[in-house]
């Protein structure tokens, strides 16, 4: 009795359970932030119409490269019908910028009753959504 209670200790030291991590768990994506958002209008005269401006800054802790698209979506605050989406395009550092020339549109920049949707998207997915009125005529 005595060996074999000597031959399990033995056998129980042998088969210990070892675990190996290869690399460490990779940190949670973040979703990007629009910390500004500004959208509106304004007559060219070189153009003779109104132009139509939408402006982001936007940051995303997993680094600016992480923001894939900028887009602002326009709704009729009054109906909430759709009107029309524009893409933003990135500037310098964390600015995404777009303009558009009034006819090229469905807006009219005299209409008060717009809210403007901006949409920030990552490399995964994730979003981020800020709502603005835009300054109009």
């Amino acid at each position: 009795m005595i060996r074999s209670a000597a031959a399990l200790l033995a056998s129980l030291s042998l088969t210990g359970c070892f675990v190996y991590a290869d690399e460490p768990h990779p940190a949670p994506n973040v979703a990007p932030a629009i910390v500004y958002a500004d959208a509106g209008c304004y007559p060219d005269d070189y153009y003779h119409d109104f132009v139509w401006y939408f402006d982001a800054d936007v940051e995303d802790y997993d680094g600016a490269n992480d923001v894939s698209a900028v887009y602002a979506d326009v709704y009729d605050d009054w109906t909430g019908e759709w009107v029309d989406g524009f893409d933003l395009y990135p500037e310098e550092g964390v600015t995404w910028y777009s303009a558009w020339v009034g006819n090229t549109t469905y807006l009219d920049c005299t209409y008060p009753n717009y809210i403007v949707d901006f949409t920030a998207v990552d490399i995964f997915g994730a979003t981020n959504v800020v709502s603005v009125y835009p300054a109009t005529w």
